[in-house]
């Protein structure tokens, strides 16, 4: 008998730790075993809702907040980018942008079935190819290649109604008491926090699902 698990995912796609914790989610979910059919669906969070469309400097940002250099940050998440499997080189993505349109083109991909591979591929685009996702056109293509005709791609992540509607549920996720990303929610009961190790994403399932 086939089990059904669904697991909700609180990310941004400028979160580099989010990077790694999808990589470490997609890498246990596609060793469980064959009877267990998964729906993962992603839902939006603004690592920093004040970023303007035209992004900010992380380096100088980083610099300001914390005062250190952005380099001594961005070594940490890239070993643990490495041990995913993962070349990430942060100094090669110099801006942070606002990600109310890739939250929302991902939301809305609900139905298609490939939301999840949406939203990693607009990270990967960002982190590892180093594209700019504040263009509607960038958008619009990497929407295109999962399954959206690219002018409703365009039409949709500039709808005034959808991006409220992204925003609202935004500012919901924060209220919920998600104060930070990756966060992942196993069958409504189990949650974990950040981009944990393989292992505890591992764990995290099998108790999940010993008790579905």
């Amino acid at each position: 008998m086939t089990r059904h698990l669904k697991i909700d995912v609180f990310t941004d796609v400028v979160c580099p730790w989010c990077l790694v914790g999808s990589a470490r989610l997609d890498k246990a979910v596609a060793a469980l075993p064959d009877d267990v059919e998964v729906t993962i669906e992603n839902h939006p969070f603004y690592l920093d809702p004040t970023v303007p469309a035209e992004g900010v400097d992380v380096g100088q940002m980083l610099k300001a907040r914390y005062g250190r250099d952005p380099e001594e940050m961005w070594a940490r998440v890239e070993s643990e980018a490495a041990k995913a499997g993962i070349e990430l080189d942060l100094s090669r993505q110099p801006r942070m942008f606002n990600t109310a349109k890739a939250h929302t083109i991902t939301r809305l991909s609900r139905g298609s079935g490939n939301q999840h591979e949406l939203a990693n591929a607009i990270a990967e685009a960002y982190f590892l190819d180093h594209r700019q996702i504040n263009d509607d056109n960038v958008l619009a293509d990497i929407a295109a290649e999962h399954g959206w005709d690219r002018g409703d791609a365009l039409d949709a992540m500039n709808d005034a109604h959808e991006l409220s509607v992204t925003q609202q549920l935004a500012t919901d996720a924060a209220a919920q008491g998600i104060r930070g990303v990756p966060f992942f929610i196993f069958a409504e009961k189990y949650a974990l926090s950040g981009a944990q190790p393989d292992e505890v994403f591992t764990q995290a399932l099998e108790k999940t699902l010993s008790e579905l």
